[in-house]
């Protein structure tokens, strides 16, 4: 019998549910079982977009972006896709500046007395009548192009957390089998962003630890002709992977379901476009919710009709537990306060740029924002080596290792050991 103390049952998870500032001790490990749906973080993700297109209060806008950033840094994975986040955010900046940029240089509808500077003006013909080159810039032209460019900055930024933390083929395995065609060209499309990301990062390590210069025009240059043979191998590669796993090919169905499914998907199509048109138009508030509804009820049943010439299958899933319907109902939530907050606040959430004013933080619709942090303390925590090194850090038992059993010992090769300190020869 081995002289080893056996550790007390379930000493193999005691890291498990404990991460340092990550939110993990109420939610498991990310794990295949676990995972959460894709659909829920889109979901999250176009709320708080839905959000930001509400207002132009800087502060509110920041304060999304910092809402978005916290989540995905606390539950973001070590996949290629969840490195993009970062990308977005220079994106947005570049938004901002060209927005400022094109407010300068062509001028700006919004009238001002704060004159910053004068370019030269260029005369242009009457033809082109309403528009300017040069001219004067003032403060409240260039406030109004930064809110507007802060708007559009905070979209991105959202959009940015969905890629970071949604894997784009687990959100096509739940597509429905009408769209599995339309999906697979947007999910190709999604990942294109992330994986270039990745080759520009593997590609500047790779010339710093040659001791070459990773930054400037030149460096810049050497590394796109990589980068671009890079894209286009794995187009090629993904081409004929598509291809022998049979991409396109569909199973016959009778000529009116066809036909069913063409009239069903096109007339719900136009009711949903006519129910919205009702519902923001002030003469049809009466026929808009029920067109809309009956619209969506034919789309719907036109997809699913559509999903019998799909001759794939599915794999394992992925379920919509309470998890997912709390981080999607979570980014729901602030999108439904902040247009509510449009009818009781909506001078807050639209700072006016003439005259020149300090924007203010409203109260409520600020704490509205902070319910889209939600997804940081329930969403399962992401399973990598950062996760475990901090649940398992001073002051955490180390999980038990597996050993074989000497024969006759109750457990055989299932049998564990706790680490104990190596003993004095």
């Amino acid at each position: 019998m081995s002289d080893r103390k056996k550790p007390p049952r379930g000493g193999a998870e005691v890291g498990a549910g404990t991460g340092a500032g990550s939110g993990a001790g109420s939610a498991p490990l990310t794990s295949r079982a676990s995972a959460l749906h894709a659909g829920a973080w889109w979901v999250w993700a176009l709320g708080l977009a839905a959000a930001a297109s509400r207002t132009t209060n800087v502060l509110l806008l920041g304060l999304l972006i910092a809402v978005a950033g916290y989540v995905v840094a606390a539950r973001r994975t070590d996949a290629p896709w969840a490195r993009s986040y970062g990308a977005f955010l220079k994106l947005g900046l570049v938004v901002i500046g060209i927005r400022l940029v094109f407010a300068i240089v062509l001028g700006s509808p919004i009238p001002g007395t704060h004159t910053l500077f004068t370019l030269p003006e260029v005369p242009l013909p009457d033809w082109a009548r309403g528009v300017r080159l040069g001219g004067r810039v003032t403060a409240e032209g260039l406030l109004f192009a930064f809110y507007d460019g802060m708007k559009l900055a905070t979209l991105l930024v959202c959009v940015g957390a969905a890629n970071a933390l949604a894997s784009p083929a687990r959100l096509l395995k739940s597509l429905p089998g009408a769209l599995y065609e339309a999906g697979v060209a947007v999910v190709v499309a999604m990942t294109f962003a992330p994986n270039l990301v990745a080759d520009v990062q593997r590609l500047r390590a790779a010339r710093r630890l040659r001791g070459r210069p990773d930054h400037g025009l030149a460096a810049l240059l050497q590394v796109g002709l990589p980068v671009l043979e890079g894209a286009l191998e794995r187009s090629v590669a993904l081409a004929a992977s598509m291809d022998a796993r049979g991409y396109g090919r569909t199973a016959r169905v009778p000529r009116a379901v066809r036909r069913t499914t063409s009239a069903l998907t096109l007339g719900g199509l136009m009711g949903v476009c006519a129910g919205t048109y009702g519902l923001l138009a002030d003469q049809g508030a009466g026929y808009g919710t029920p067109v809309l509804l009956g619209g969506l009820a034919a789309a719907l049943a036109g997809l699913w009709l559509g999903g019998r010439r799909s001759v794939r299958t599915r794999y394992r899933p992925d379920r919509w537990d309470v998890r997912a319907w709390l981080v999607s109902g979570s980014g729901v939530a602030v999108a439904a306060l902040m247009i509510q907050a449009n009818t009781y606040a909506a001078a807050a959430l639209h700072p006016p740029a003439v005259p020149l004013t300090a924007p203010q933080l409203p109260v409520w619709p600020a704490a509205a924002i902070l319910i889209g942090l939600l997804p940081a303390f329930v969403a399962p925590a992401p399973a990598d080596g950062i996760t475990r090194d901090a649940a398992t850090g001073p002051g955490h038992p180390s999980p038990p290792r597996r050993r074989p059993a000497p024969a006759g010992e109750p457990g055989g090769a299932e049998a564990t050991e706790t680490p104990t300190p190596e003993e004095p020869k």
